[in-house]
């Protein structure tokens, strides 16, 4: 199984919207690529006071060529609406993981 985690800190003046935007579309949108199996949405606990919001959003896939496929398919216009709407909002990483 493969893990693509992207951790996102997110600027408190637009975490409300953040939040829900995520549930109700992004997360959905990705869902919709029909390569992933599972997806989970963790808000990190550890965090500096007055450093925003710190999320991880997690999605399960099969086989590392689901990941390549959604990548090269998929991640580009999901990413690029994702900026235009939280423009200097928001700093994210990304982390791809396999069980062992």
């Amino acid at each position: 199984m493969i893990l693509y985690n992207v951790t996102v800190n997110i600027d408190p003046e637009v975490h409300e919207d953040w939040l829900n935007w995520m549930k109700n579309t992004h997360i959905p949108d990705v869902l919709n690529t029909g390569l992933f199996i599972e997806n989970k949405l963790f808000r990190v606990l550890n965090t500096e006071e007055g450093e925003g919001f710190t999320y991880s959003i997690q999605y399960f896939m099969e086989t590392i060529e689901h990941y390549d496929d959604y990548k090269l398919r998929f991640a580009p216009a999901l990413q690029a609406e994702y900026t235009k709407r939280y423009q200097n909002r928001f700093v994210a990483f990304r982390t791809l993981l396999e069980t062992v």
